[in-house]
């Protein structure tokens, strides 16, 4: 890999943008007055949020086992995505590389953008081939390549992240948000090896707090340092981060329910093996199995018959649905609608 320089990646306009700066502690004292910002002085809720997002990243810091200054936050993982691609793409001349299939919001932040998209088709273990990753690279001259590990839809862990990172002369998102159910390494390790690359984790999976919109970013200081200065001002709620700070702080909660989690994505894994309608279940590191079906599209409006709601990933991927890790009861529920039925 060649030297890298984060200056040459910046789009030029940003290196020296003026920023919106806010001069106030993490926690408001009752010793001062707030006079600054023409809130209200009314209300339980009058006060923005820290913009820093000190408390909470502190806590996500020591979770990861990183320097709080290598840690920025935001709006969920998408706003950081969407973030990302504004930072370091160029409207109708740069390129994003990601794999196909995978997430789908790459691209859509990247079309929202008018940025080009490449992508790598994945094998039919969905895997990445490496000759042909050579190549995409070499011919696409993109900026950014996005690597989504546990990847979704599919499930799956990416074989030997490294050599991808290794081999791509740019910026490398590593999106973790399903790594906490993975037996895998997070590549937040790799960081010290590798100063191109980002990780990506979020609130929203494991830590189920999907609706506080919390998403987590860990790369070298220098890159924290320009998307904590270029993110917006106030992008996580107050009431976001208090409350985030209070879960992550139940460990023993977050163990257990991650245990019964993996416990029945075990459990609906063998039970989903035995069904004759089912042709194939992928093996998955994620809080979510990809199916194949024989007869996919009957299989999809059964269970929206019975108010089912899943992911149906045909035709692009020929046959399957996604199907999410729920309670037990809804478990047992999905699988006594699915043994009814006959391929």
């Amino acid at each position: 890999m060649m030297e890298f320089k984060l200056q040459d990646f910046i789009r030029p306009h940003l290196k020296n943008m003026p920023v919106y700066e806010i001069n106030r502690p993490a926690v408001l004292g009752t010793e001062r007055m707030y006079l600054d910002a023409n809130e209200s002085p009314f209300g339980d809720f009058n006060r923005y949020p820290d913009a820093k997002h000190e408390l909470l990243k502190k806590e996500i810091a020591a979770i990861n086992q990183i320097a709080e200054d290598q840690v920025f936050l935001g709006n969920g993982s998408d706003e950081l995505i969407d973030l990302l691609i504004r930072t370091f793409c160029e409207p109708a001349t740069d390129r994003i590389l990601m794999l196909d299939p995978s997430f789908s919001i790459y691209e859509i932040y990247a079309r929202f953008n008018n940025v080009q998209v490449g992508k790598i088709a994945l094998d039919d273990e969905f895997q990445i081939d490496q000759n042909a990753y050579l190549q995409s690279v070499s011919q696409s001259q993109a900026k950014i390549l996005f690597l989504c590990s546990p990847n979704n839809p599919t499930g799956n862990s990416l074989d030997d992240l490294k050599f991808y990172i290794q081999h791509f002369p740019g910026i490398v998102v590593i999106d973790e948000a399903y790594i906490e159910f993975s037996p895998n390494v997070s590549a937040v390790t790799f960081l010290k090896e590798f100063p191109n690359i980002i990780v990506l984790k979020t609130l929203s999976k494991a830590y189920a707090m999907a609706g506080l919109r919390v998403g987590a970013g860990f790369a070298s200081v220098e890159i924290a340092q320009l998307i904590n200065r270029l993110k917006p001002p106030y992008n996580i709620s107050a009431e976001s981060q208090r409350i985030a700070l209070n879960e992550l702080k139940k460990t023993a909660a977050f163990k257990q329910q991650l245990h019964l989690i993996l416990a029945q994505k075990s459990f609906v894994e063998k039970q989903l093996a035995q069904l004759q309608i089912v042709e194939k279940v992928y093996p998955s590191d994620a809080n979510f199995i990809l199916v194949k079906f024989y007869d996919v599209e009957k299989i999809y409006e059964k269970l929206s018959e019975h108010h089912i709601k899943t992911s149906l990933r045909h035709p692009k991927i020929e046959n399957c649905i996604r199907i999410s890790i729920g309670s037990e009861t809804e478990n047992k529920k999905l699988l006594a609608i699915l043994s009814t039925l006959k391929s």
